[in-house]
């Protein structure tokens, strides 16, 4: 092997020069395919060809006693290393086009997502606006169909949920007159017993937990048969409004405030087993049917004041967490004040029927004034 080496010494001599020149070569095919977007297969070719014999060369003469198959051997390794390099960018380059192909297909679903979305909600905004426009029609029939429609859209589109209770309230802020007996009048109200209805499914049960709270403004509005027990919302304005006949509103809870002022009860009003958790207002109430507010639990300020009450009101159960505002109301038709809890109130010139049943809290006196009426003390 020695000798073979010396008789070759002159071509082993050579062998890593042609190496390096064969390697020079591989760069300018990798600059030149890669410039013109070509393979780079056979500059990695030319480039492990050259590395075979830049390293053998280079060992054999470094070494001129090593073993000439050694150097073959490593020298083929050191080529072998550049395909394998060669090969683990190609498998880094299959990977990043995979991630950049899912990467434009997710952006192509999420494009084609908040299309759909954009018609849905085109569509949606027609649809309200189709609806909100046949409520002005002079036929029932169609302003029925469009509450339902409204409604409808609500349910499947949460966000206009607040919107339409607000739409279906100003229509029954609309002035009414249930004195006339004409068959319009009859019409007319049987469209405002079906947004009645709507108020109340639209409204979430209060065993819902995490349910979003909703405001109601029905200030003037004439309700007749008006169900809203056993729901949850923030706000209710009910201020000038008319209750006629039975109207609910038992077992609600009112997260923000309820304004009834200046409100006329006509009928029975069911205000039994509430939650009122901040302001309740009851100035200036005249009713001449009975008020039910057994059981109720208000939990902020409270005011009565200069309301009258010509039918019985009962507050048996009641608790109040804030004193009572009491002031000039008048119980014409008996009151039950047994509190569940003793509580303080302000009575200023709140006075009691003495031919009614009444039911006060211990130590409240009643100072008789005439032969019909009393002087409540708390």
């Amino acid at each position: 092997m020695v000798l073979a080496t010396e008789h070759n010494a002159g071509l082993v001599s050579y062998l890593w020069i042609a190496g390096a020149v064969v390697d020079l070569v591989a760069v300018v095919l990798l600059t030149v395919n890669h410039r013109r977007g070509k393979g780079q297969v056979l500059p990695v070719l030319v480039a492990a060809i050259g590395t075979f014999m830049l390293v053998a060369g280079v060992l054999l003469a470094v070494d001129t006693g090593a073993a000439k198959h050694e150097a073959i051997k490593t020298g083929g390794l050191a080529g072998g290393a550049i395909v394998a390099l060669y090969a683990l960018w190609l498998n880094d380059r299959r990977r990043r086009t995979d991630e950049e192909r899912q990467r434009i297909e997710f952006n192509r679903q999420e494009l084609e997502t908040a299309r759909a979305e954009h018609d849905r909600s085109r569509v949606a905004d027609e649809r309200f606006a189709r609806s909100v426009e046949m409520l002005g029609h002079e036929t029932d029939q169609v302003r029925v169909g469009a509450l339902h429609a409204l409604a409808g859209l609500a349910k499947s589109r949460p966000e206009y949920t607040q919107t339409v209770l607000d739409i279906i309230c100003s229509y029954l802020r609309r002035p009414f007159d249930r004195k006339t007996n004409s068959d319009d009048a009859d019409r007319e109200q049987q469209v405002r017993l079906t947004a009645q209805r709507l108020i109340r499914d639209l409204l979430p049960h209060v065993d819902v937990e995490g349910a979003p709270h909703y405001n109601l403004d029905l200030t003037k509005a004439d309700l007749e048969y008006f169900d809203l027990s056993y729901r949850r919302f923030r706000s209710l304005y009910l201020r000038a409004a008319v209750f006629t006949e039975s109207n609910s509103l038992h077992h609600a809870q009112v997260h923000g405030g309820v304004y009834l002022t200046n409100s006329t009860n006509l009928g029975r009003l069911h205000v039994h087993d509430m939650v009122f958790h901040a302001k309740a207002s009851f100035r200036d109430m005249k009713s001449d049917g009975s008020v039910n507010f057994e059981n109720t639990q208000f939990r902020g300020p409270t005011k009565f004041t200069d309301s009258t009450f010509e039918s019985e009101v009962s507050f048996k159960g009641c608790t109040f967490s804030e004193p009572i505002e009491l002031s000039r109301t008048r119980f014409n038709g008996g009151v039950d004040l047994r509190l569940a809890t003793p509580t303080v109130a302000r009575t200023h010139a709140m006075t009691v029927a003495l031919r009614k049943e009444n039911h006060l809290p211990d130590g409240w006196v009643v100072d008789a004034r005439d032969g019909e009426t009393g002087l409540v003390r708390s």
